[in-house]
């Protein structure tokens, strides 16, 4: 009787695996009949764009069904060998020739997110972020002083997406006679997918109307791909190129670290580090950063996506899991050559579900650049001060930045000397100052905040002309209600709630 009941689930196992698997073969069947009628819609020079899209996004579509449970056995984790994960100081040092080590570096920014969540329109890079300066302005121009500082021809790349392309080359025409070559290729365009049916949600390839709405750009870590795809790499290789710096342009610190490149390109040929992830110290603010672990003998990003929910709040602990990705990363362009040519690039799926306007459920399946670290030799993390880790995400973030907390030289941002402490101050602005339209009619002129620890401001609250903000303070308009915070005042270690109008007489 066991011996039959124990056959008998083997069977029965068996024929689930025979029937997933014929479920799989059909789905996939099923999606391939349906880009290809997408692809008949596709006219001139749309084909073959859309035809290599399509390739990229059913292998994509093929690993996402084979994928069974969490791509992590949490109990196969754990912390990175001490090696591997390098402090900054301890690898710093700069070349004997800057320009020669410079003329070996390309600067790739990713290019391909909106301003929607700040609610403006078009590509977030030409959002003013300082003195009438965008996120792009401030990159040409850093990019610009080192090529005018040591006379060398570093190019600036711009991963764009379908989102981002047409306004970036427009503004693009600005920069004609500054000292930068300037270079664009276009990551994927991937329909998203019907949650239900699994099936492509557009119905043609058009970008018309509510049609917009059925693509998506696969995330950071279609880079490799594309970039290999554009010829762009092979042209950065004839020109002697070697490494990228690869960092999102939203980041104010993420600016070329001559430390870093030294370190990368003084190592001797068999040693040489194909890939360097910029980590720094986890604070509560950063609980939900992709981490470095090892896993099967290799350093691995592990990112929240991929963590199952019995482990989440261990994984946000600050006493674990001590460093998170900045993003910033290094890599080397042969190796991406390599690993392009021999299949190898291999980076986990991140489902990413998402509801459409009309209220219809998706899915995207996207990638992370810096997942790819455990495909690369001689892989490394180097733990870098917090100043290289300033992205501007929020109102909140645009505030920080705007004020006399920094200050900007060469289109670099340094935290002012007249700032006692190095830590940036915790600021919290409510939903009325989302919008930066709005966020920028609140403020007369941005406060002094080179003493400010904590700032919470909620509610219809407007400041004045040289307002000083100093220590914890806590500003909370009731709803109806107003604050206005009055030209030149001086709030420390204060709660200001209620209603505070002043009226001209």
């Amino acid at each position: 009787m066991l011996i039959y009941s124990s056959v008998n689930r083997w069977v029965l196992a068996k024929g689930m695996a025979q029937f997933q698997e014929v479920m799989r073969q059909q789905l996939e069947s099923s999606m391939h009949v349906e880009l290809e009628n997408l692809l008949s819609t596709a006219k001139g020079a749309d084909i073959e764009v859309c035809r290599k899209d399509f390739e990229g996004f059913e292998k994509l579509f093929h690993r996402f069904l084979q994928v069974k449970g969490p791509s992590v056995e949490w109990t196969k984790i754990n912390r990175p060998p001490e090696d591997s994960i390098q402090p900054y100081e301890k690898i710093r040092g700069l070349p004997t020739s800057v320009s020669e080590s410079l003329n070996k570096l390309a600067v790739v920014k990713l290019n391909g997110g909106l301003g929607t969540s700040m609610g403006c329109k078009g590509p977030k890079s030409l959002i003013s972020v300082r003195s009438e300066n965008t996120f792009l302005d401030l990159t040409v121009q850093q990019i610009e002083h080192l090529n005018k500082k040591y006379n060398t021809d570093v190019p600036l790349v711009l991963m764009n997406s379908f989102n981002t392309d047409e306004d970036t080359k427009k503004i693009l025409q600005k920069y004609t006679h500054h000292r930068v070559k300037i270079h664009t290729f276009n990551q994927s365009r991937y329909p998203r997918i019907n949650k239900e049916s699994l099936l492509p949600v557009p119905e043609d390839v058009g970008m018309v109307g509510e049609g917009s709405d059925g693509w998506y750009p696969p995330g950071h870590g279609d880079i490799y791909a594309s970039f290999y795809a554009s010829g762009l790499l092979e042209q950065l290789l004839a020109e002697g190129k070697e490494y990228i710096f690869v960092s999102n342009i939203d980041n104010l610190g993420a600016t070329v670290d001559l430390h870093i490149l030294n370190h990368l390109v003084s190592q001797p040929n068999g040693k040489r580090c194909e890939f360097v992830m910029e980590v720094t110290d986890k604070t509560r603010a950063d609980v939900k950063g992709g981490t470095l672990i090892q896993y099967d003998g290799k350093l691995r990003l592990l990112e929240i996506a991929q963590v199952p929910k019995a482990h989440v709040d261990e994984f946000k602990s600050v006493s674990k899991f001590k460093i998170f990705n900045t993003n910033n990363l290094w890599i080397s362009l042969a190796a991406i050559k390599r690993l392009q040519e021999k299949n190898e690039m291999d980076m986990e799926i991140i489902v990413n579900p998402k509801t459409l306007n009309g209220g219809l459920n998706v899915i995207q399946l996207e990638t992370a650049v810096g997942a790819a670290i455990k495909c690369f030799d001689n892989a490394l993390g180097i733990n870098v001060p917090r100043s290289r880790f300033l992205p501007v995400k929020t109102t909140s973030d645009l505030l920080l930045v705007m004020s006399n907390l920094y200050r900007l030289e060469a289109g670099s941002l340094t935290m002012s000397e007249k700032r006692e402490f190095p830590t940036t101050p915790h600021v919290k602005l409510g939903s009325s100052f989302t919008k930066v339209q709005e966020y920028l009619t609140r403020f007369e002129s941005i406060p002094d905040m080179l003493e400010l620890d904590h700032l919470t401001v909620s509610g219809d609250v407007t400041f004045g002309k040289n307002v000083s903000l100093k220590g914890t303070v806590i500003i909370i308009a009731n709803h109806g209600d107003r604050i206005d915070i009055p030209a030149g005042s001086m709030l420390e270690n204060k709660i200001v709630s209620g209603n505070l109008r002043i009226l001209d007489h």
